[in-house]
């Protein structure tokens, strides 16, 4: 393993997490503008690329639990609290979008665009609370303030 280690592979993996989560953001942002703008042909290709971008993390994330387990939170204090309402809210709107996502999808190609845009209003922030939330969780998580 190039000497890295199950443990050295799983930092490594946790970057390329927190990488993920920040480009499905960017990219579940371009989607939000290019159906602002009434481009809806740019809009379902960006947000299917979010789609693949979140599932590609996923099994990066899955990789990287099974190669090197769970870590705990290094810090104390006040940061130790925010990194853990962060990661509970992170991991309790985590669990649900991946289905809202899949029904939104779903709900556009059948052309039910009223009811895609009803979820989509919940959707969309929820899922870019995920994946900026994602980013932070890995900045706390491996490298603390303080």
């Amino acid at each position: 393993m190039n000497g890295l280690g199950h443990e050295g592979l799983g930092t490594q993996l946790a970057f390329v997490n927190a990488c993920l989560n920040g480009l499905a953001g960017v990219v579940l942002l371009s989607g939000r503008i290019a159906i602002a703008r009434g481009n809806r042909l740019l809009h379902q290709r960006l947000m299917t690329a979010a789609f693949l971008i979140s599932a590609v993390f996923l099994a990066c994330y899955l990789t990287r639990v099974v190669l090197s387990g769970t870590h705990a939170y290094p810090g104390t204090g006040p940061w130790r609290t925010i990194y853990f309402t962060v990661l509970i809210t992170h991991m309790m709107l985590a669990v649900v979008t991946p289905v809202m996502a899949i029904r939104a999808i779903y709900l556009a190609r059948q052309a039910r665009f009223d009811a895609h845009r009803r979820l989509a209003r919940w959707l969309w922030p929820i899922w870019m609370y995920v994946s900026v939330t994602g980013v932070v969780v890995y900045v706390l998580l491996y490298h603390p303030p303080g």
